[in-house]
């Protein structure tokens, strides 16, 4: 096992996009940088996100697009380094990208292309990145004002030590979810360290599962999409539900996962873009003789519509619409524009795309990410309690906080 030191102005933990951008900002300013992975590649949730095209901002982006208990927090930076900004990046790469519905960014071959860039701009300004290392016994020296890393590099060949000194310290490395891609709790550890306290955490973005009916309900329409408006706890989406094999997912349902809580009932418009008692007392009027499963057919799928005429008209379904009275469309109505669901639990951590909750803002700098009390410390990305909306939001605000914490590290 060998042994050795070296200093940094700037140690990165983490080479995501927070991370790899801090360092690429702090380098920018002539700093010597190190960054510090512990897993065997870069970016791997750059690399799977967006189905492999990765969502790497939005067009739009505003505070009410983020999750915090202080939601002012996230304002200064947003404003500091902006989607343009980063669109410019990708532009000065010539990496092709398109913007598809609600205003998002996607690169049009791989997620590698975003990764590659960040990947020139470290080689471009000498950022040092090293590998399936861990870090571990970090200490500050207040006299002095340096920070010491201790880490383990892990190879075929050997377990190599060393140890690693800089005034600044940026904590980069993520949060609990999606684990095999390095999702740890690392990073609110060493918050705690720091006296630092962290909010309640909880997967976000996150798929439903059920135990009741609709298990098997949701079993029977695996794969099955469909266009929504769906709501819990005031908050409001309208985007396309998707059933699985265990209950429901797809981009309405991940958004308002972030704001559900086990307990909660969802509230699901299948049919978004009508008032259904209206619609089925028109076409009552004018084809009494049609089964309500029949008109219903030219607005969802087949599939769903014979699930739903089990769960909500069975004693109606052969009967044409001449023969429905007023009550009978009011009560299958009113379940069509605002069906009521109670999920038992979401699919967690393991496939949550963000975790909810983080190292507690009131005690960091909205400016510069720097712990209030701890000079040359620094959170970004997703280790903070800063949550983004599914929508290339939450890179941003990756870019965001790190750009921010580059300038001041």
């Amino acid at each position: 096992m060998s042994q050795s030191i070296n200093s940094y102005d700037v140690i990165v933990l983490g080479a995501g996009a927070a991370g790899l951008f801090c360092a690429i900002t702090a380098a920018k300013r002539n700093k010597k940088v190190l960054v510090i992975e512990k897993s065997n590649k870069v970016g791997k949730k750059i690399l799977m996100s967006g189905g492999g095209k990765c969502n790497f901002t939005n067009h739009f982006v505003k505070p009410d697009n983020f999750i915090s208990k202080n939601e002012h927090f996230c304002k200064s930076a947003l404003s500091s380094y902006t989607p343009q900004d980063f669109i410019e990046l990708v532009d000065s790469y010539d990496v092709e990208h398109d913007t598809k519905k609600r205003n998002q960014l996607f690169c049009v071959n791989s997620a590698k292309d975003i990764v590659q860039i960040l990947l020139n701009e470290c080689d471009l300004y000498n950022v040092d990145i090293i590998k399936n290392t861990n870090a571990s016994n970090i200490l500050f020296n207040k006299k002095e004002s340096i920070y010491s890393v201790s880490t383990i590099h892990d190879n075929a060949d050997d377990r190599a030590s060393a140890k690693y000194q800089s005034s600044s310290l940026v904590v980069a490395t993520g949060a609990l979810s999606i684990p095999t891609l390095g999702g740890s709790g690392f990073g609110y550890d060493l918050a705690k360290q720091f006296n630092l306290s962290v909010t309640s955490l909880r997967a976000g973005l996150v798929p439903f599962i059920f135990t009741d009916y609709m298990s098997g309900v949701c079993e029977r329409l695996s794969g099955v999409s469909h266009g929504i408006r769906i709501s819990c706890n005031t908050q409001t989406f309208e985007e396309d539900i998707l059933f699985t094999h265990r209950g429901l997912s797809g981009p309405a349902v991940l958004q308002i996962s972030s704001y559900w809580k086990e307990g909660d009932d969802i509230a699901i418009n299948l049919l978004p873009s009508n008032d259904a008692y209206l619609l089925i007392t028109e076409a009552k009027l004018e084809s009494p003789k049609l089964l309500l499963r029949t008109f219903l057919n030219t607005y969802m799928s087949k599939a769903l519509v014979i699930e739903l005429e089990s769960l909500l008209w069975d004693s109606l379904s052969d009967k044409p619409l001449a023969e429905w009275s007023k009550l009978d469309i009011s009560s299958v109505a009113s379940d069509l524009n605002n069906w009521k669901l109670k999920p038992s639990s979401t699919e967690g951590y393991r496939t949550a795309e963000v975790t909810l909750g983080g190292v507690d803002v009131h005690q960091i700098s909205s400016k510069t990410m720097e712990v209030a009390n701890q000079p040359g410390l620094f959170f970004i990305g997703e280790v903070l309690d800063v949550t983004g909306h599914l929508g290339g939001f939450n890179f941003q605000w990756a870019w965001a906080s790190g750009y921010s914490a580059g300038l001041n590290a």
